[in-house]
């Protein structure tokens, strides 16, 4: 019995199934084409992770992270994180969480699985650590939601100040031959907003040698809490 999987059957709500799906482009060509949902806000699936994150295997993860289900597979992401966070002393756990997350990306396949789960496990895992990974994502990733997960986890190096892997990541997604999808321009700029928050000259020298260049929705994310307010 997988006590998490049957927690959130048990929470289905078909009457938020249309506007879930909707919200989450799943239609025929959208990004999310295919993906299926049960109607479970996120309050709910944290509420269901909180009460039984500790008692769920890593079997259950496999059965959960690979579900149909939307709700289902970012419960078992949002398990993963709590099971890192607390073994800060079991190293051979957390490595064990990491190794399960690379292993199993191709489940973590919308923004919101992506958002809520890699700077929570890879960014923190990375803070002294090679990083190479980020950067095999970022440059070799063969879908969307690689990529974003390579930009979004050197949020955690933000957050400490360390600012440079954010800059070089970014970089290198724009070296790509493909256009930037707009999802993967959005997590872009956000990311250079955020480090624009620890030193603001270095963003906005960085997007006045570029702004000719940049993706106008990236760019558009990148200044949104700058001071400077003319770019001509």
């Amino acid at each position: 019995m997988n006590r998490l999987y049957d927690a959130m059957l048990a929470h289905r709500d078909e009457t938020q199934v249309e506007g879930l799906s909707r919200f989450f482009k799943t239609k025929k060509g959208e990004y999310g084409e295919g993906d299926v949902f049960l109607g479970i806000k996120v309050p709910v699936t944290r509420s269901v992770v909180k009460e039984l994150w500790k008692t769920t295997s890593m079997r259950d993860l496999e059965e959960c992270v690979q579900s149909p289900y939307h709700e289902v597979r970012l419960a078992a992401l949002l398990t993963l994180v709590q099971i890192f966070k607390h073994a800060k002393k079991d190293v051979d756990m957390q490595q064990a969480c990491v190794d399960f997350y690379l292993s199993h990306l191709q489940w973590v396949n919308n923004w919101d699985l992506v958002d809520l789960s890699c700077y929570e496990i890879l960014g923190p895992w990375l803070l002294d650590r090679d990083r190479t990974p980020l950067y095999e994502l970022a440059g070799q990733g063969q879908t969307l939601w690689e990529q974003r997960v390579a930009i979004v986890s050197t949020m955690a190096f933000v957050r400490k100040g360390q600012l440079d892997d954010t800059y070089a990541i970014a970089e290198l997604l724009l070296e790509r031959r493909a256009p930037l999808h707009d999802l993967l321009q959005k997590a872009t700029g956000w990311l250079l907003r955020e480090t624009g928050k620890r030193d603001e000259g270095r963003l906005v020298t960085w997007l006045r040698e570029r702004q000719n260049t940049l993706p106008r929705t990236l760019f558009r994310y990148a200044i949104e809490k700058l001071t400077v307010v003319d770019w001509k």
